[in-house]
């Protein structure tokens, strides 16, 4: 279960930073009361999944998934870039949560 708090959390880490983007600041109310919640809940995910994995693994992956997420949205959402290097740097973060999902 804690693997898939872990996966809910870097959800909700790829949301709130999104939600940074359309908060323009925190000057507009719903993107950012909306991001505010999506950063307590990924905290609070984040959280209950280190009860059980281990805190550097937990954090890497967590950190991992929001890059990744947000990367791609950044590209997808806001049309940044898209060089064949920044895409195999993003796989290459996805076999290093492969790697440590392996290893824990």
């Amino acid at each position: 279960m804690a693997w898939v708090y872990l996966t809910i959390a870097g959800l909700f880490e790829i949301g709130w930073a999104i939600g940074l983007k359309y908060s323009d600041g925190f000057s507009k109310a719903l993107p950012s009361l909306l991001t505010l919640l999506a950063m307590g809940i990924s905290i609070w995910m984040l959280a209950l999944a280190m009860r059980t994995i281990p805190v550097g693994t937990a954090y890497a992956v967590w950190t991992g998934i929001g890059a990744i997420g947000v990367a791609v949205l950044g590209m997808v959402l806001f049309g940044e870039s898209r060089e064949m290097l920044r895409i195999i740097c993003l796989f290459l973060i996805i076999a290093g949560i492969i790697g440590l999902k392996l290893a824990s």
